[in-house]
């Protein structure tokens, strides 16, 4: 019987079993029962890997000390072993929010943002095709709601610990009393705790820790082989958060230690960076889709770092923690032509690339640009309307008459659904001139069907105009760093 379950474990379990099968009848004598693996003794709980260490507010200094925020964002990072390894240091920029405007139509089901992010004081060190990883922020009330849950003292300070170790990190900062911090800044830096769902080895350790036999009975069978569908049902379709599954199981009180150690990470999130900095030398622009869904059952969900941003009010006093990453969309040189397809939110790279390029071309010759749109309706989600027409027109960047162009694929305004893959086609003859005179191809958004579906149709440009074996041609390009392709789920 094939197993409903999904996700990486449905996968990985076969596979170990397979593994520890050959390892046994190559090896009888030098490992474990293979029934001890497959079957673990539940009723067993080993030792965290890590302690807490608890001070009273007499013996540790206030968080605010650390006068920098940036300072104290490290330092509990750097407290952290889920993201010892994963850690960037402190933050590079602490950016204020000054414009918060929503691009699709109001009464329309997709929320799209366009956030400017400033730095009023200095100019930001980026580059069109780089991505922003933002540090999102908890609700308060989540984490309140956590720490009182867990009966834990949100005042008291902590330094965390490897067993029998030094502290988790070895950075200056956790030397001394400067390596303590106060336990809920710590939860809400570090612990997902009312976004990401626990794994499955979370509920196995629960089931150590519940008083009520009834829980511990459906934990330790949400662990077993035979409930991992449920378990797959109950937690990740749900998207339950750590938060909502300690409160389905009441008599549960793990210690600090074991929560450190198990709840998902707080992490970062990336955005393509949607400015140009000879434009905007103290701003970064992002364009992004505020996330929102419905479990099975109707539950609705909301994605932690969207949700959060669109909640700012323009130049309010919260300051957004940011590094800038080195995006996979080389910055391209305004010698070269550029052929670029980006449907939905797919466009905020290429509002740089856009916006760079008219700015370069006010004080040097630069090449064209031939740009795909797509978006459901006209009305609805043509997002950045103004500003493509706008640098279509004339001399612009995208105006026909400089060998550029500007073609939108709105795929339900009409019954047949039109996508940028038919309007690279319609256009084949200005995308094969493009391709003749040097032109590099970027492609950017949803990582579904699109990325292949763009690909298919280039090629078939290919092979009707130019007679080339279109595979090979695109391949030349890619590995000339000329064909580049950007996704995201």
């Amino acid at each position: 019987m094939i197993s409903t379950l999904q996700g990486y474990e449905g996968a990985l379990d076969p596979w170990l079993l397979s593994l520890w099968e050959s390892l046994n009848k190559a090896n009888p004598s030098l490992l474990p029962r293979i029934t001890d693996i497959i079957n673990p003794n539940l009723n067993y709980l080993g030792d965290s890997k890590i302690e807490v260490i608890y001070y009273s507010c007499n013996d540790a200094p206030p968080d605010s000390v650390v006068s920098d925020s940036k300072k104290l964002i490290e330092r509990a990072r750097l407290m952290s072993p889920a993201l010892k390894f994963h850690s960037d240091g402190e933050p590079q920029y602490m950016l204020k929010m000054v414009t918060n405007q929503r691009l699709t139509k109001e009464d329309y089901e997709k929320d799209v943002r366009h956030f400017e992010l400033e730095d009023p004081s200095s100019a930001i060190s980026y580059q069109v095709g780089d991505a922003l990883e933002i540090l999102p922020s908890q609700n308060p009330s989540a984490v309140n709601a956590f720490i009182e849950r867990c009966n834990l003292d949100p005042d008291s300070y902590i330094t965390i610990r490897a067993k029998g170790g030094d502290e988790v990190s070895n950075g200056s900062l956790l030397n001394g009393s400067m390596g303590r911090i106060k336990l809920s800044t710590f939860v809400a830096l570090t612990m997902d705790v009312a976004s990401g769902s626990p794994r499955r080895y979370f509920f196995e350790i629960m089931s150590h820790f519940a008083t009520a036999e009834h829980e511990k009975e459906r934990l330790q069978y949400f662990a077993s082989p035979e409930g991992r569908d449920d378990l797959y049902q109950y937690n990740q379709k749900e998207s339950r958060t750590v938060l909502e599954v300690l409160e389905d199981f009441p008599s549960v009180h793990m210690p600090f230690e074991w929560l450190v150690q198990l709840t998902p990470p707080l992490k970062k999130r990336a955005f393509s960076i949607s400015s140009s900095p000879l434009v905007h030398p103290n701003q970064i622009h992002l364009t992004v889709s505020i996330v929102s869904w419905l479990t099975p059952f109707k539950r609705t969900r909301q994605g932690l770092c969207s949700t959060w941003l669109a909640g700012l009010s323009p130049n309010e006093e919260n300051l957004i923690p940011c590094w800038v990453h080195k995006g996979s969309l080389p910055p391209p040189k305004p010698s070269i032509p550029l052929l670029l397809i980006g449907p939905g939110t797919g466009c905020a790279p290429f509002r740089a690339f856009v916006e760079e390029r008219a700015a370069q071309s006010a004080r040097e010759s630069t090449a064209p640009i031939l740009f795909f749109f797509g978006c459901r309706n006209e009305d609805n989600d043509f997002l950045y309307k103004d500003f493509w027409l706008k640098h279509a027109q004339d001399k612009g960047v995208l105006s026909l008459k400089e060998g550029g162009g500007f073609f939108v694929a709105f795929s339900r305004d009409q019954p047949q659904k039109v996508y940028v893959q038919h309007k690279i086609k319609e256009q084949s003859a200005r995308v094969w001139n493009m391709l003749c005179s040097g032109a590099a191809i970027y492609v950017a958004g949803s990582s579904t069907k699109m990325p292949a579906d763009v690909t298919a149709a280039l090629e078939e440009v290919v092979r009707q105009k130019g007679g080339e074996a279109a595979s090979g041609w695109l391949r030349k390009l890619e590995r000339a760093g000329k064909f580049n392709i950007e996704t995201w789920s």
